[in-house]
């Protein structure tokens, strides 16, 4: 159950959030071993001043258009799968929406399985 947060600049293309979104969710499918259905987004645009970047943080040169993308999952993954992820999600932003690679920020959030509730007040995985 990945629970994704997808922040980007404001005054983007009106299917930009939307084609992040698909990125995210096929290559969490393709990658991570999530089911199908299993899509969970919220995605929001801020005004430029409101998106704090480093530029050069780690060698990496980036942009004011860095999109950040934050997904919270079930722990477990391999540090392999990760890294597909991670590639499979900057090389599709790159291919749909010819968004810089190095402007791709991913951070995931592991939790236990006990820490989902899909509804009801209940933990379903609990």
């Amino acid at each position: 159950m990945p629970f994704v947060r997808i922040d980007a600049v404001q005054g983007k293309p009106a299917d930009y959030l939307k084609t992040v979104g698909e990125v995210v969710y096929e290559a969490m499918r393709q990658t991570l071993n999530v089911p199908e259905n299993d899509r969970f987004q919220v995605m929001a645009e801020h005004p430029a001043e409101r998106l704090i970047i480093d530029k050069s943080y780690l060698g990496i040169q980036r942009t004011g258009d860095c999109v950040f993308i934050q997904v919270t999952l079930n722990e477990g993954r391999s540090v392999e799968m990760k890294r597909a992820f991670y590639k499979t999600v900057a090389d599709g932003l790159h291919e749909r929406l010819q968004q810089r690679r190095e402007d791709v920020f991913i951070s995931l959030v592991e939790v236990k399985k006990e820490n989902w509730s899909f509804g009801n007040g209940e933990a379903q995985y609990a």
